[in-house]
């Protein structure tokens, strides 16, 4: 049993006189208008909210209470073993609840039970000091009744504090399924539904931000307050790293420029700003990236997929690229690997550099005559297909990157 239960126990050794408690029974509506009217001038969060029939049922709660704490010291000196408080403590505690889902803090639900047992007394010493009790019996009721506004608050206290861990648990649950639908791409109808469920607002657009959970906290305190996370793993690609799923609202245009100020050093990386719910291809595009290789360097500025378009483009369809290669050229076959290979740097140099000698050579780190006798022998094998616009268009996206290897793909 708490402290405070034990001195409510307490009462049965006060003596209330029959007439006095009477007198205390009968000012209770008073109190009651009193104690409501206190609160709702002292304490900010109800001022204008206790009106009409709120005002009404307030009032009669605070008359059961303090009915209750009269009823509780008539049983103790009557003998009768049970006592209504666990059915008040009850009643305080769904209060707390419901102030809770109201909105307003435990801050103001104490402040109020504050001004509330500050009138009580007020009211209540009058009354027995009035009946002739004396002054250690006044002390003694004062003391009890301290104690039973005090049990009440706690129990309070407790349902405010469960009412908002339950709604924060109920939320991060709706949030966490908002989050796996628009990964998945469902229709914007269910997200809107799911959106409204979490109480979650949706921005104009999302990005998607993969980066290793290490980082996550750091990252969040930094970033915009409705970012979503995901609490499932992503798809592997991540380097063996546990890697944690963000979205992050409305860092499109100028802002994705402070996205990546803030994730410098934390190895993210970022997808594109997609509208909302289009999200999931934002996080199809950083998969993707990190199905190919791509990383962003440890201590460095976070990979940005919109810097990565066209290799992103090239290997949407890795075989199809491949048999790109082999056709645009196959006039180098019939040569030897390393004639081939060095042949092949040297096209995809020129056709880069837009058949500029000196930058080709500077770019291989050969003389411009290599350069010029590499590019004779080329034309030689393919004659005018060079010049051919549709040619040219294959071969520079044939060479654009050079075919990625098991060994590029795997980490340093």
């Amino acid at each position: 049993m708490s402290e405070r239960s034990k001195a409510t126990r307490r009462a049965a050794r006060l003596e209330l006189d029959p007439e006095v408690a009477g007198a205390l029974h009968d000012r209770l509506p008073l109190l009651a208008e009193h104690t409501v009217t206190a609160i709702t001038a002292e304490v900010p969060s109800y001022s204008g909210t206790l009106t009409g029939q709120m005002r009404e049922k307030i009032e009669t709660a605070v008359q059961i209470a303090l009915g209750t704490f009269l009823q509780l010291i008539g049983r103790c000196q009557g003998g009768d073993p049970s006592t209504p408080l666990v059915g008040a403590l009850e009643a305080a505690y769904a209060l707390g609840s419901g102030e809770a889902r109201s909105g307003r803090s435990m801050d103001a639900l104490l402040a109020a039970y504050r001004v509330g047992a500050r009138v009580s007394w007020r009211e209540m010493s009058t009354t027995t000091v009035q009946g002739g009790l004396s002054a250690a019996t006044v002390a003694e009721f004062a003391e009890l009744l301290f104690a039973y506004i005090d049990e009440l608050s706690a129990a309070s206290v407790a349902g405010h504090a469960d009412e908002l861990a339950s709604v924060g648990r109920a939320r991060r649950r709706n949030l966490e399924r908002l989050t796996q639908r628009l990964l998945a791409g469902e229709a914007e109808e269910v997200l809107l539904r799911s959106a409204e469920s979490a109480d979650w607002p949706p921005p104009q657009t999302l990005t998607v931000v993969l980066l290793p959970r290490a980082n996550l906290r750091a990252a969040l305190a930094r970033l915009h307050p409705h970012t979503l996370e995901s609490g499932d793993d992503p798809p592997a690609g991540g380097a063996g790293e546990d890697l944690a799923v963000l979205l992050v609202p409305d860092t499109h245009g100028d802002r994705r420029r402070q996205l990546a100020r803030v994730l410098h050093g934390r190895r993210a990386v970022l997808g594109p700003a997609r509208p909302w719910a289009q999200v999931a291809s934002s996080y199809q595009r950083v998969v993707r990236a990190l199905s190919l290789g791509l990383r962003p360097a440890d201590d460095g500025p976070a990979l940005d997929t919109e810097e990565h378009l066209a290799e992103l483009v090239l290997s949407t369809d890795p075989e199809g690229l491949a048999d790109l290669r082999a056709r645009v050229l196959a006039p180098l076959a019939p040569l030897p690997p390393g004639t081939a290979d060095r042949l092949t740097e040297t096209l995809r140099s020129w056709l880069l550099h837009q058949g500029r000698r000196d930058d080709v050579a500077a770019d291989l780190f050969v003389h411009p005559q290599t350069v010029r006798y590499r590019m004779g022998k080329l034309r030689e094998l393919y004659g005018e297909r060079l010049t051919d616009p549709a040619t040219v268009l294959d071969l520079t996206l044939a060479l654009a990157y050079p075919p990625r290897t098991e060994a590029d793909e795997s980490p340093s």
